[in-house]
């Protein structure tokens, strides 16, 4: 679908994910992720004027965010770029690179940066001006609480879509606890050899700012507020809503972090490489929406169109990496389509990191690219849901450059 435009190998990093109200919660996400993105291209030496557009994808409003990527990229040092701010739910970061994906694609640009980020702690309280109500009272809400509560149509909270989807398909807590423990086992295998497939794309120890960004104050080893868990500590909790299967441990937790990524042409992808002879290309995406209130199902059909549109079967994909927001989503996408729930998300998901909204699917598609340069080479689906019972997925090929 995208003819001349590639990921540099290593064009890419993550912070780790800090659990709500860890490391980062005092943390400007925007300022936070331009800090890190300066530093990360001056590891690759790669100057900040080297790209001609950028994206910024973020969700939950920051002091002064209303400048959007003009003012990150200023941030980095490079005040002559500009470009749009993206926010599309939980899929702003699929969305935001196949956005940067298409500028390129269109001879628009040479080379886009695409920046994801967000901070679930700490969230903006937002007062809307009257709308006629009794008294010209305003209206109030805490963006990244009150919206997880309520959906705006149908008046129920996120977790109940995890409900409809259990209670549709028969999925038992059991089910979803059994499949809980192989996320676990899964994510442990990203911390062997001494964290060896997360140091591929994250700095780490990673130093942590101050609020003003002028020194470290702490250091992490790798992402924070992760629990071990066993069969006998899941099968003790209850469920997270009375008369449901969904527990604590079936579902993701928030979080703050920022991940990002570099879009360009061909040429410019082999001088920005870490290993020129690695070719990183976008194959298809595809959006889609679930009927009301079974969000988890909604990555199905958006995987389809994606695959329909990258020419390719499931049967010929290596490797999925899936936006969990609860491990429901894994086993609907399973018993749909017939790929095997145990494959899916090697080396970690959502469901154990955290849910930072903005970079939770950036992170997990520069995961995905790494997994298939592991398996020296191959096609990869990424698929994750998204607030409106909607969902966004993407196809991604790693392969040799040709004549090299």
């Amino acid at each position: 679908m995208f003819e001349n435009v590639e990921i540099p190998y290593r064009g890419y990093w993550s912070t780790p994910f800090a659990k709500w109200q860890g490391a980062f919660a005092g943390l400007h996400s925007i300022r936070f992720a331009a800090a890190v993105a300066k530093k990360e291209l001056a590891r690759r030496e790669i100057a900040p004027d080297a790209f001609d557009h950028a994206v910024l994808g973020v969700t939950i409003p920051q002091w002064r965010g209303f400048w959007g990527a003009p003012w990150m990229m200023s941030m980095i040092g490079n005040p002559d770029t500009t470009g749009p701010t993206v926010a599309q739910a939980c899929q702003t970061g699929p969305r935001s690179l196949v956005t940067a994906a298409q500028e390129v694609n269109s001879g628009q640009a040479l080379a886009s940066l695409v920046v994801t980020c967000d901070r679930m702690s700490n969230g903006a309280f937002v007062t809307y001006p009257g709308d006629g109500g009794w008294g010209g009272l305003p209206k109030t809400e805490s963006w990244t609480v009150d919206n997880f509560l309520e959906a705006p149509d149908l008046g129920h909270p996120v977790v109940q879509t995890a409900e409809n989807v259990a209670s549709r398909w028969q999925i038992s807590r059991e089910e979803q606890h059994d499949v809980v423990l192989r996320r676990y086992e899964q994510y442990e295998d990203a911390l062997g050899n001494d964290r060896a497939f997360q140091r591929g794309y994250m700095t780490l120890p990673f130093e942590v700012p101050d609020a003003k960004f002028g020194k470290s104050v702490a250091a992490l080893d790798g992402d924070t507020g992760i629990n071990t868990t066993s069969r006998e500590a899941l099968d003790r909790l209850r469920p997270a809503s009375e008369g449901g299967t969904i527990t604590f441990a079936s579902q993701t937790h928030p979080a703050d972090g920022n991940a990002s990524l570099i879009v360009t042409t061909a040429e410019r992808a082999i001088e920005m490489s870490a290993d020129s002879k690695i070719r990183i290309r976008i194959r298809g995406f595809g959006q889609a929406r679930a009927e009301p209130a079974l969000m988890p199902a909604a990555p199905i059909p958006a995987a389809r169109i994606a695959l329909e549109r990258a020419g390719v079967a499931l049967s010929e994909i290596a490797a999925v990496k899936s936006h969990n927001p609860f491990v429901v989503n894994d086993i609907v996408f399973a018993r749909e389509t017939g790929y095997p729930v145990a494959k899916m998300n090697n080396f970690g998901s959502s469901l154990v990191f955290g849910h930072p909204q903005g970079p939770t699917g950036m992170r997990l598609i520069i995961e995905l690219i790494e997994e298939l340069v592991g398996r020296g080479g191959g096609i990869g689906l990424y698929h994750g849901c998204a607030a409106g019972d909607a969902a966004f997925a993407v196809v991604i090929e790693v392969d040799g450059r040709p004549d090299t």
